[in-house]
Formats: C-alpha cells, structure tokens, sequence
C-alpha cells in the first residue's frame, strides 16, 4: 500500500461543524452529483478525532443522490478504526491522505478537505491540491475550507481539475459585527495575505464599507442588512457568484480570480 500523503492533523471536530459547506454542496453544487455517471463518491478528507463530519455528510447528500457514497480518509489509523464502527451502506473509512485512495482506481466528484491545510505551510497548499485534483473526475470538486469550532464562522475554496474558481464565505448573522471578522477563519493560501495590497484584503474591506452604509436596513432585521450589503457589493464590481438565496444564509461567493493572491490567478 502506498504510504499516506500528508500529516495527522490535530483532529478538532464538532458534530454539526460543518454544516454551512455540507448546505453548499448540497445547494448550488449539488449538479455534480446528480449529473454524475454511475455511483458518486464523496471523500471526507481528514475528517478528525470523530467521524461524526462524514456521517452528517452522508445524511445530507443522500437526500440529492440516493446513492451516494461517502468515503472518510484520515491518515491516523486509529481515527480509520472509530469510523469503520459506523460504516453502513454508502458510507466507508480508511487509511489515506491526499493520494485519495479509492476502490479500483475510481475518482471522486467532490473532496471536502476541511480545517486539514491550515495546519500545514502556505508553500505547500498548491502542491496538496495538485495531489488531489488528480484524483477527481472531469466535474469534480477539491472544497479547501476552514471554519470556527462551533462552525458559525466558515470559508472555503472550490477547486476544480483545472484549477481555484472561487472563494465562499459563510456567517451566522445573528451578532456579526464586521464581515472581515471572517479573515481568522480564511484557508491556508489566503489568510496571511489579510493585508494592505493583496486583493482578498481589499474583498473583506469593501464587504465592511457596504456593511456599514447598510445599517439603515438594520431595522428591518439583521439578513435584510445583509442582502442589502452585498447587493451594494456586487453593483460595485466585484464578482459576485451567488444571489439573494444564498445571502439570505449568510453566504456569499466572489471569483477566485477577485481575491487570488499575485500569481496565483
């Protein structure tokens, strides 16, 4: 067998944790797995200490496609061992990291590798994702996220086989105060370009200003705030991927090519 690509992470994990990028997968993404040839796989990768973050993701795929099957990869054999415990139909664990290794050379549609590559160092992101996209299908999806402990704070990167097309950020909208309070929760390629000249600092400032000039919506309620800053946001300029269904959750997509870091567009 071939050794595992990657490191055992720290393993922190929370039931429910993830439930904002599982919400996303299963909304706007959900195409790629109901277009999908045959029988999609959906890799959990790294999923931690508890492989509550694939069963969840099980229960919530299934519901788009039926017979989805939901593999758990952990690079910590006793973590493997935890999950196989709860294996039932469409739902696996094993032993791997980045290689992705699944069944007879199969690939997968999505990869979910969450709160896994902020604990390595930015150099290496590109290469880890490189590993990945090979193992994924022509419409396949490396997601690259990190989120806060309870999952109320959330961004991710949508990586396809031929590269980053987007960056999504989540918040629970009950008490936001800023929407850049989000940076401490940016993956790995991004969060240390949180600073004056890099485009993503200057996506996470205009969300503040329209924030701000927003608050006349406030009492109307918190979501319609929202709704009206990024509507601000988008007429701005910026990439705006998603709509008023997506922001209403506290949700928003702008361009990979709106925030990549210099040489990395």
């Amino acid at each position: 067998m071939q050794r595992p690509v990657g490191t055992i992470t720290r393993g922190t994990t929370n039931p429910n944790r993830l439930r904002r990028v599982d919400r996303w997968l299963a909304g706007p993404q959900a195409w790629r797995l109901r277009w999908a040839e045959g029988m999609p796989v959906v890799v959990d990768l790294g999923y931690g200490a508890s492989p509550v973050t694939a069963v969840e993701l099980h229960d919530r795929l299934r519901r788009v496609r039926p017979d989805v099957q939901v593999v758990g990869i952990e690079i910590e054999p006793e973590r493997v061992a935890l999950g196989k415990s709860l294996e039932r139909e469409g739902l696996s664990f094993r032993l791997g990291g980045f290689e992705v290794p699944l069944d007879a050379g199969r690939q997968a549609t999505v990869v979910r590798a969450f709160n896994v590559l902020r604990q390595y160092d930015e150099s290496e992101v590109v290469q880890a994702w490189a590993v990945v996209q090979e193992r994924l299908t022509p419409d396949g999806l490396l997601v690259d996220g990190t989120c806060d402990e309870l999952g109320r704070r959330s961004a991710w990167i949508a990586v396809e086989r031929a590269g980053p097309v987007s960056l999504s950020l989540s918040w629970r909208l009950r008490g936001l105060d800023r929407p850049s309070d989000v940076a401490e929760r940016l993956p790995k390629s991004l969060i240390h370009r949180n600073v004056e000249g890099e485009p993503v600092h200057a996506w996470l400032q205009a969300l503040d200003r329209a924030w701000v000039h927003a608050a006349q919506h406030a009492s109307f309620g918190v979501r319609q705030r929202f709704l009206a800053a990024m509507d601000a946001v988008r007429d701005d300029g910026w990439p705006v991927l998603d709509g008023p269904g997506r922001w209403r959750l506290g949700e928003v997509t702008v361009a990979w090519s709106a925030v990549a870091p210099p040489g990395h567009a």
